[in-house]
């Protein structure tokens, strides 16, 4: 397995969404059984947030995930080896819907529950999960620097944040913001902006949704014929092209510039770098899969973990790689 930076850890490069481990409560049964195969295959970050849950718990959703994670990774044995980022300022309602809040109060309570929820003193990565347009940017930018300062979290990150959001949190949190997880597939490519600058300040950049989200993994291939073609020659599938096409276009943006690095490299799983582009240019995926064709084919050749396997176990029929989330 191939490494990444976030902040001062190294970390796998591929990681594993947790949203989708309990919902629909159906899927608990292979919770276990897609955890084991996410570490038999070398991941070491696990993504998860307060608000995902079974949404036919309504309210009561908030913190299930966590708490499944945290349980899984304790019977496992390996809570000491794998990087837990989790996510605060989404809510759910009575119904399971999602709602935001980012003030201040609404944030501590946040991170407060995630550490009870995770059995954690402190959190390695606390992500922002989403711009609220009650709530100033940089309002809510300070509420997690005293989040960090106070020693609630290691590391401070962002997702669904655009480039301005991310220079007004740059400038607010300084070395304490690590990180950047926005969407980015074949089929959602316009966060090429973020990736670059996240390169430019160096921070990792997070995709979630990788192979285009949960319903759309499973006929990359038909669907980005780019992949296919290079799958079919290198004899493997469209889903572990996309990937090692994603680590290919970018392979600093998790570096760190923090001093010393603290390694989780034992035999666990984590999430990629990537990048998009534009969607208003319709042949970027073919272009950059020709650009990137060298490095990806090696990647892809060379590495002996099956990338594309990660988390199949939850649905055969389409592969359920996470990078680091499926799903927001």
């Amino acid at each position: 397995m191939q490494t990444r930076r976030i902040g001062s850890d190294t970390v796998s490069a591929i990681g594993l969404g947790a949203m989708q481990l309990d919902d629909p409560p159906e899927r608990l049964e292979r919770a276990e059984p897609t955890m084991r195969a996410a570490l038999d295959v070398g991941v070491t970050l696990v993504d998860t947030a307060i608000a995902y849950g079974p949404a036919s718990l309504g309210a009561d959703s908030m913190g299930a995930n966590e708490r499944l994670v945290a349980s899984l990774l304790d019977r496992l044995g390996v809570k000491d080896k794998v990087f837990v980022a989790t996510k605060g300022g989404h809510t759910r309602d009575a119904h399971g819907g999602w709602g935001l809040d980012s003030s201040a109060a609404g944030l501590r309570a946040a991170v407060d529950a995630s550490l009870t929820n995770l059995g954690l003193e402190q959190i390695d990565l606390y992500q922002h999960h989403r711009p609220d347009p009650k709530v100033a940017y940089a309002d809510v930018m300070g509420t997690l620097k005293e989040i960090h300062d106070a020693g609630k979290a290691r590391m401070i990150g962002l997702s669904n944040a655009d480039s301005d959001q991310i220079r007004v949190a740059h400038e607010i949190l300084g070395d304490a913001l690590v990180s950047v997880q926005n969407e980015f597939s074949p089929r959602f490519r316009s966060s090429e902006p973020e990736l670059r600058l996240c390169d430019e300040l160096g921070l990792a950049f997070l995709p979630w949704s990788p192979l285009g989200g949960a319903r759309q993994a499973h006929g990359l291939g038909g669907r980005h014929t780019a992949f296919e073609d290079v799958a079919d020659e290198l004899g493997v599938s469209p889903q572990r092209v996309c990937l090692a096409w994603m680590l290919a276009k970018s392979p600093w943006s998790s570096r760190s510039r923090a001093p010393a690095a603290r390694s989780r490299s034992s035999t666990r799983p984590q999430p990629p770098t990537s990048s998009s582009a534009p969607s208003s240019s319709p042949g970027w995926v073919s272009v950059s899969i020709q650009t990137d064709l060298g490095v990806a084919a090696e990647q892809v050749a060379g590495d002996d973990q099956p990338l594309h396997l990660i988390g199949t176990v939850i649905d055969p029929p389409q592969p359920r790689l996470a990078v680091p989330p499926l799903d927001g």
